[in-house]
C-alpha cells in the first residue's frame, strides 16, 4: 500500500468534525485499523465509507459504539448470508436445466 492511500487522523476528525479519542476508541473496539506511518495515525481510504457510516449511526441517530458495533456485525452476517442465497439459487438453477 502507498503513502498516498492513507489519511492522518488529525485531518480526518477535522474534515467530519469528531475528536481524536473517537477513533482511538474505535480502533480499541477494532472497528477501523489504524497505521502508525511516521510516528502518525493514519487510516487507509479504504474505510472512510465505514467511518462515515459510524459517524452516522452515532451523531443522526443516537446509537452508541457498542450498539454500531451489533449493527455493523449484523450488517456483514446480512451480506454474507446474501451471498450464500445467490450461491444456492445458481445451483439451483443449474439443476432446474438439467
Amino acid at each position: 500500500m502507498k503513502n498516498q492511500d492513507f489519511i492522518e487522523t488529525k485531518t480526518i476528525c477535522y474534515h467530519y468534525n469528531i475528536e481524536v479519542s473517537l477513533i482511538n476508541t474505535l480502533s480499541e473496539m477494532q472497528l477501523i485499523n489504524i497505521e502508525i506511518i511516521e510516528q502518525k495515525p493514519f487510516i487507509h481510504q479504504d474505510q472512510i465509507g465505514l467511518l462515515e457510516k459510524i459517524i452516522r449511526l452515532r451523531n443522526e441517530l443516537n446509537v452508541n459504539l457498542e450498539g454500531i458495533d451489533v449493527i455493523l456485525n449484523l450488517l456483514e452476517k446480512e451480506k454474507e448470508l446474501k451471498k450464500e442465497v445467490n450461491f444456492l439459487k445458481n445451483r439451483l438453477r443449474l439443476y432446474e436445466n438439467e
